[in-house]
Parts: structure tokens; sequence; C-alpha cells
């Protein structure tokens, strides 16, 4: 039996540390908040879910355990550099967007880090509530030297999917150019994913916001083997029921992850004298959601 920190108790974390537990690991969800953690270790956590809905208590800590095996993190990109996380540690990052690694190895050093992405879909209800909308697939690799071999045992024993990948910051680009289509416009248009397939203006929007990026992630030498256009809308029709991380977070009136995402990749594009005005634009309106 492993000792699991899961770091961040949104949707993401909640879900995780829940399956981790109820697959016999010694789990704790850590909760920076005194208050909120008091909380959560009193309610536990329920997952929601058609095929799978249960409870589970899991001890909230807000702090990483000492002697813990594993810390995996979920907290939003922008709480990164404030994460407190013991030196002999190893770290798995599955955050949303772009430079949570590069941050990450500038405070543990990269022979510490794991990193990479996963598609679970899963939606916060509540403080310790969540509903898991669509199963996805976990991907993640070594960022230079760190073993994989105890986040590939432990997903193994939840029963999440998952694969490893020689090249972790291959799969965070594609997720970050997926969600640069994605989330901002269902944020902006509050709807699910699904509806922005049915919108034909939006779908091309969605489709312009993608290759905007892709050439962004172009220009650091990253190329991709499928479109990522077909995979965004893919990607709308396996989760169309699901509400964006991004929404979740304008209709709970919290920081969303847009300077992560399209922020990261304007300020990559500014880098390389490469112009993206559509991703300009939904960046624009998305903070002026969050200023409201």
């Amino acid at each position: 039996m492993s000792k699991i920190a899961v770091i961040g108790p949104g949707a993401m974390g909640c879900l995780f540390a829940a399956r981790l537990a109820r697959a016999g690991h010694k789990t704790y969800l850590v909760d920076y908040k005194p208050q909120r953690a008091e909380t959560l270790s009193k309610s536990g956590i329920t997952v929601d879910a058609p095929d799978d809905s249960f409870s589970e208590r899991v001890p909230v800590t807000t702090q990483v355990p000492q002697g813990s095996d594993l810390a995996v993190v979920f907290t939003k990109a922008h709480s990164t550099p404030s994460l407190r996380l013991p030196g002999e540690v190893p770290v798995l990052t599955l955050q949303n967007g772009l430079g949570n690694v590069e941050t990450l190895c500038g405070m543990i050093g990269s022979a510490r880090v794991i990193a990479g992405v996963s598609t679970e879909a899963v939606t916060l209800l509540a403080p310790g509530h969540v509903r898991h909308t669509a199963h996805g697939k976990s991907v993640f690799g070594a960022w230079t030297s760190c073993s994989t071999d105890l986040a590939c045992s432990v997903f193994r024993d939840a029963g999440f999917d998952h694969r490893l990948t020689d090249t972790p910051g291959q799969v965070i680009w594609e997720k970050a150019v997926l969600s640069a289509g994605i989330n901002p416009l269902t944020a902006l248009l509050d709807v699910p994913n699904g509806r922005l397939l049915e919108l034909t203006d939006v779908r091309h929007l969605l489709r312009d916001l993608v290759l905007e990026a892709t050439k962004v992630a172009a220009t650091e030498g990253y190329r991709f083997q499928q479109s990522l256009v077909e995979a965004a809308e893919e990607l709308c029709r396996q989760t169309k029921d699901n509400i964006s991380s991004m929404l979740q977070d304008v209709r709970n009136g919290r920081k969303t992850e847009i300077q992560a995402i399209s922020g990261e990749i304007l300020r990559r594009a500014q880098a390389a004298s490469l112009p993206t005005p559509r991703t300009r634009v939904v960046y624009q309106l998305v903070r002026g959601l969050e200023s409201r």
C-alpha cells in the first residue's frame, strides 16, 4: 500500500483521491485552506457517475504528509508557484495549461518531476461532491529521469486508463491546443462542450483557435501526427454534456486558467513574432469575465 498525496480539492483532485483511496492506497487530499480542509475531512468525497457512484472518506490535510511516496498535482496553474512540496517526494503534474512543469522543475528539480495530462471529464457540484461525466485517459512520463513505476501501479489499481510517453512535453502542448479552442468558448458562451459543434460560426472559431495554437506549438518544435482540429471536435462530441473547468470557474466566480492556456500561447507567439488575433480576443474577453 502506497502513501499518495493528491494536491488540490477541485473536481479532478477529488475524483483521483477518492478512486485511489478506494483502491486501498493510503491517500491524502491536500487543501491549503484549513477551514475547507476540515469540512472535507468530515464530509468525505462523493463521486456521481452513470456506472460507478460511490462515497469515500479521505483524510484532508493542509500540507503534503511526510513520508509520501508520490504527490499528484491538480491545482490551478496560477497556484503552482505557491505549492509547498517536501524535498524528497516525486511529483506528478496533470494540471492544465503550459508552464507548470517549468515552474515545478525550478522548485524541486527536474529529476523529481513526472508530467502529463488527463482527459477525465469531471464537474465539481459542491465541495467534495463531483460528477464524473466521461472517462478519459491519463498520459504521462518522466520529465528527465524520475521513475514512473509507482504512478503507473497506483493508477492501474484505481482503474484509470493510462499510458506512458517518452515525450510529455508533446502531450501537454496537445492538450493545451485543444483547451485553447474549447475552454474559452464554453466559458464565454456559457454552454457545455458539445454545443460548440452545433453553432456554425462558433465551430469555425473553434477551428481557427486550434490552428493558431498549433502554429505556436510548431515554433517550439512540436508536430502532431493527427489533425488537432479534428481532435478538438471529437473531444467535444465525446464530452458533449461536460462543463469545462473554465466555465465552472466563471460560474463560481473563481479565477480561471486563461493565463496558463491562451495567455501562455499569446506570450510564446509574441516571442516568435507570430500573430494570433483570435486567441488574443478570447483571452481578453475571458479576462473581462474574471474582472466583473
